[in-house]
């Protein structure tokens, strides 16, 4: 069991399937709604939903400063989808005005695969994992470009859709609908 305390960020999005993996893998985990939240977790999950609409909540819920504060200060995050969007230096294809928390040294398009109906599975090799993992992508980003400090951990159609710099993690797809907790594990290892 881990003694580390991990935020899902749950203003929108796939909130319950990562609260439900991290409990799985042992952890607590707490949905992160207020500033009090947010400082009191040792790492944060941007979920996986709607990234304009998320950080439009983020500003209501006055969150968005916090949030850039602590990844700023070094805290631990992991983005899934809409999650990588939100940790993003740079948007292609965002909507007008679409701010982003940012840290992550990357260019990211945002539903670079199409439309809802353009959503697939697909086995993914992933760097740091010796099996590959069931990757499930819907209205998914990838990244267009990368900064020098960001490892490329897997690609699919021949663009990065999961990274790491530092103490941060994203991914194109969603571990989180599935039962396999090795990417979870993967950013757990990031709060050392």
């Amino acid at each position: 069991m881990s003694t580390a305390r991990v935020g899902v960020l749950a203003l929108q999005g796939d909130v319950r399937e990562h609260l439900a993996a991290l409990t799985a893998l042992g952890v607590e985990a707490v949905a992160v709604r207020r500033p009090a939240e947010l400082e009191s977790v040792d790492g944060l999950i941007l979920p996986g939903g709607e990234s304009t609409t998320m950080a439009k909540l983020a500003r209501i819920f006055d969150l968005l400063e916090p949030l850039r504060a602590r990844i700023k200060d070094g805290m631990p995050a992991f983005g899934t989808c809409a999650g990588m969007i939100l940790l993003a230096d740079r948007i292609v294809d965002g909507a007008a005005g679409q701010e982003t928390i940012g840290g992550l040294d990357i260019t990211v398009r945002r539903n670079a695969f199409g439309r809802q109906v353009d959503s697939f599975e697909e086995q993914l090799a992933l760097d740091g994992l010796t099996d590959p993992v069931h990757a499930v992508f819907i209205r998914a980003p990838w990244v267009e470009e990368t900064g020098p400090g960001v490892e490329v951990l897997a690609t699919a159609a021949g663009h990065p859709v999961a990274v790491r710099q530092g103490r941060l993690l994203a991914t194109s797809f969603h571990p989180e609908v599935e039962t396999d907790g090795r990417i979870h594990r993967l950013f757990l290892d990031l709060l050392g």
